[in-house]
């Protein structure tokens, strides 16, 4: 299958670790150029003179708070100075904290709202000119959460699914710019993220972390937590040509763990 990405722009949303950075190793093996951002230039360095010998294209990066509009402004310029537009943006954030709805105030769900909602709406905002001229592929990494909200994770259940909402809507706004648009779901995916959720359920009900894992497991039809790797190849695909009819839709990569219709 030619997947056409050869030569195409990646910007990549928090890519100096975890799903973010194998989405952007991916997307480099099939040729296209990447920038990478986070807020950590250190890691950014390394992610770059890692990927920088493993495919044709180029590899920037771009220090950014996404969090803080101006900053998001001076991404999408660099990512033009440096690699001349942005044909695929992965939208990408960190988790906001882990609790119950009674442990949150105003200002923690403002952050959350910033971090993994707004964030998204203002970094499509900014890359949408780019977008338009030649169609290009937009795809939000949200959670398993936005098919079946998980326990003591309010702020993730909450803003999560507001993804869903807006990728929908914008399937059709953007359909006649030839600007596909679609929401992919980690399960339980082997990252810092998750090791530091099973972790923190083990210290909450006093289990070791290898109990805690092996019982999230035996949920997972699979068997096993899934590979970064395995994440990052469904996302190329929707980059890519190959997924030219697919706009719109929530994809759960999940190991058969979510059992909602």
């Amino acid at each position: 299958m030619e997947l056409n990405l050869k030569g195409k722009v990646a910007l990549v949303i928090a890519s100096s670790q975890g799903l973010g950075k194998a989405i952007a190793i991916q997307l480099a093996k099939e040729g296209a150029h990447i920038m990478l951002t986070s807020r950590n230039e250190d890691k950014l360095r390394t992610v770059k003179e890692k990927i920088a010998g493993i495919g044709e294209g180029l590899v920037s990066y771009c220090p950014c708070d996404i969090t803080k509009p101006e900053e998001i402004q001076r991404l999408i310029k660099q990512t033009n100075d440096d690699l001349g537009k942005v044909d695929i943006l992965i939208n990408n954030a960190g988790g906001p904290p882990g609790g119950t709805f009674d442990k949150f105030n105003d200002e923690d769900w403002q952050k959350a709202f910033e971090l993994n909602l707004l964030s998204y709406v203002r970094i499509i905002r900014a890359a949408l000119p780019d977008l338009k001229k030649e169609g290009g592929r937009i795809i939000n990494i949200a959670s398993s959460s936005i098919k079946a909200p998980i326990p003591g994770l309010i702020l993730s259940n909450t803003f999560r699914t507001g993804i869903v909402g807006l990728a929908k809507s914008l399937a059709e706004e953007l359909a006649p710019h030839n600007i596909l648009i679609n929401t992919v779901a980690p399960g339980r995916i082997a990252t810092d993220r998750t090791a530091y959720l099973d972790q923190t359920k083990a210290d909450n009900q006093g289990l070791s972390l290898e109990q805690v894992e092996e019982a999230s497991k035996k949920m997972i039809p699979l068997g096993r937590y899934g590979s970064p790797e395995e994440f990052a190849k469904v996302v190329t695909f929707l980059a890519s040509d190959a997924s030219s009819f697919v706009t719109g839709i929530s994809l759960l990569v999940d190991g058969g763990m979510v059992k909602a219709i």
